[in-house]
């Protein structure tokens, strides 16, 4: 058996489990302010990752549409943001 560190130990382990999708929705969720920035976050009433379905919601008309127009960049951003393809499709309730 090879010795690794404890972050290379950490990423094995959610490579080789099913929590990777559990840590990317908990990630997401408490840091989406980081990822969307204040305004947005502010306006956003909740937001989870079903799958890799990301679904937000919120009452704010304009920001729904702001979200729909922005969804491939969204969607990069937060994938780039968590290192890995968490998020394929976002949805806009």
């Amino acid at each position: 058996m090879g010795q690794y560190s404890i972050g290379e130990a950490i990423t094995r382990l959610m490579e080789d489990s099913s929590w990777t999708p559990a840590v990317n929705g908990q990630r997401i969720s408490s840091e989406w302010e980081q990822i969307v920035g204040r305004t947005v976050a502010r306006y956003t009433q909740s937001v989870t990752l079903n799958g890799t379905t990301l679904i937000v919601s919120t009452g704010i008309a304009a920001l729904k549409q702001e979200l729909l127009f922005s969804k491939p960049r969204l969607i990069a951003h937060i994938n780039e943001y968590l290192g890995n393809k968490a998020v394929t499709e976002i949805m806009i309730r």
